[in-house]
């Protein structure tokens, strides 16, 4: 409507500038949105949206457009009109046939991957095949975040060095202003005191962590202990978006089992940076930006071959440490976190951006002179990125681990260790552990094996804990909640019932507490007042009543 030749006659006021959004995928309207807000607030511009359809990657970005509230132009159409400036963050899409002169920007941490695998290859986003249409410069501005590109870019293409601008990084910015909120980030990422989180970043293709080494989270989660560890999986859009969400939640189904956080692929990671004890990763811009942080890194896999040994990444893949598939992956990730010193790398993290924390107002600028228009009056704003809106972390079936630290009349000290139960793969619980069960979703084989039930539904009535007891000959315990919201616990053989406050522990802590009391040989009817319950960094005191 409002580039129509009749505009004027429909709209509300018409705008003094008209910009064109090129949003190739998901991935690059994800990089434009950081950059949109600058100008969507100024009355006299009008922001209109377009995809060319080009990328291998566009499914998805239509619906991610519409969730936003933009109906996108149809391609053919924004060929046909003209405007007074496009903004794109990805090259391709016949980019040289807009009528408008164009803003080109980075959707990554800047132009580091070969157009093919390969010494000496072109570098995407830096070399004429990229830049040129039949010899004429196609972008009439080249964003660019550091000044090492502009060096690449004039070895490669020196016509377009003379329209580079460095504006840095407004992606890698926000992190940064998100530093103060890392605590609520923690929070809405379901990380409890004493955790260590854990993020798992995977960019596409076949020698990214995800093609090369699928079976890592699983493996991780198995190792890493439930109380001491959460870990968040960050996938690259273009493996979402090129394979399906619903492939990829199925593929990624035994790891939401274990207790493995998978991130929709538009947002949350960059929270998930900020929150992070450590990332491990590939040649991604997310290892990296991580590593800009200043958070210890492990690289999973490292292709130099496919990126210029000069960009950032090239010189990051050759600096960072390794972890190795074939060593213990527990003592990688802690000895990592511990002995970590953010100079090691510094040299090459400060290549993420020349200008840290001003690419908002230099990117404003840049735009305002191309438009030739006066910059507004207010604030240029850095924005945090948004806490994570993500699914509850209620820990579903797993393996329990219990050590008595001491036993008595009226005394029980215990340390549970507990292990997702989907990575194991066994017939049965290892030796010195048993398997605590949850409803939702069971497995028939799991519930024949389950010593404690856990329903984390609706409430039960005690009866019915009585009646699944019954129905399981080999469960010992079952438990779920009250009218009230207290746990309720039964147990096979006694019509008792314990009840725990829900401010004491979750029902699963609360019912493998009164496990180990009952497993050292004491009478149900004999519980003392406090059951001292340790897991991992934490310790929880619970207070059984009996209920007869």
């Amino acid at each position: 409507m409002p580039v129509r030749a009749d505009a004027a006659k429909w709209t509300t006021g018409v705008a003094e500038r008209t910009i064109l959004a090129v949003v190739h995928n998901v991935t690059a309207a994800t990089r434009l949105f950081d950059v949109l807000p600058l100008l969507a607030t100024d009355r006299r511009l009008q922001l209109i949206f377009t995809s060319p359809g080009s990328s291998a990657f566009s499914a998805g970005t239509a619906k991610h457009l519409v969730d936003r509230g933009i109906d996108a132009m149809p391609w053919d159409e924004a060929l046909r009109t003209r405007f007074d400036l496009a903004i794109s963050s990805s090259y391709g899409g016949d980019l040289h046939r807009l009528q408008a002169p164009i803003l080109t920007l980075p959707h990554g941490m800047g132009y580091n991957k070969y157009l093919t695998a390969g010494d000496g290859n072109p570098v995407f986003g830096l070399s004429p095949e990229w830049l040129e249409h039949d010899g004429v410069l196609v972008p009439t501005v080249i964003g660019l975040s550091h000044t090492e590109q502009l060096t690449r870019l004039r070895d490669a293409c020196p016509e377009a060095a003379a329209v580079a601008e460095v504006v840095g990084d407004p992606c890698f910015d926000r992190m940064l202003a998100s530093r103060p909120l890392r605590a609520l980030y923690r929070d809405a990422l379901g990380v409890r005191a004493g955790q260590r989180l854990v993020v798992v970043s995977s960019t596409w293709g076949n020698e990214s962590l995800y093609g090369s080494n699928n079976e890592l989270v699983r493996r991780l989660a198995a190792r890493l202990p439930l109380d001491e560890y959460r870990i968040v999986y960050a996938v690259h859009p273009n493996v979402w978006f090129g394979h399906s969400s619903w492939q990829l939640h199925l593929w990624e189904k035994e790891n939401s089992d274990s207790g493995v956080l998978v991130l929709p692929p538009e947002e949350g990671w960059r929270a998930a940076l900020v929150a992070a004890d450590l990332t491990i990763g590939d040649h991604g811009s997310v290892t990296f930006y991580s590593a800009a942080l200043g958070t210890p890194v492990l690289l999973a896999a490292a292709p130099e071959h496919t990126v210029d040994p000069r960009s950032a990444i090239g010189r990051f893949l050759v600096a960072a440490p390794k972890l190795d598939p074939r060593e213990d992956l527990h003592e990688q990730v802690d000895l990592a976190i511990r002995t970590h010193r953010p100079a090691d790398l510094a040299a090459v993290t400060s290549l993420a951006t020349s200008v840290p924390g001003e690419s908002a107002r230099r990117l404003r600028g840049t735009v305002y002179r191309a438009l030739r228009l006066s910059e507004p009056d207010t604030e240029c704003a850095t924005d945090a990125v948004p806490i994570p809106s993500v699914p509850s972390s209620a820990l579903g079936t797993h393996l329990v681990h219990t050590k008595v630290e001491a036993t008595g009349p009226g005394l029980l000290h215990v340390t549970l260790t507990r292990h997702p139960a989907e990575p194991l793969h066994s017939p049965s619980p290892p030796e010195d552990t048993y398997l605590v069960v949850s409803t939702a979703e069971p497995r028939r084989r799991w519930l024949e094996l389950a010593e404690i039930l856990v329903h984390d539904g609706g409430p039960v009535e005690p009866r019915t804990l009585t009646e699944l007891l019954a129905a399981l000959p080999g469960c010992l315990l079952a438990v779920g909640r009250d009218n009230q919201g207290d746990w309720l616990v039964g147990s096979r053989g006694d019509t008792t019932m314990v009840r725990f406050s829900p401010g004491d522990a979750e029902g699963p802590i609360c019912a493998s507490a009164l496990h180990a009391w009952l497993s050292e040989g004491h009478d149900l009817h004999a519980l003392p007042d406090q059951l001292v319950v340790r897991l991992g960094p934490r310790e929880t005191t619970l207070h059984p009543k009996l209920i007869r």
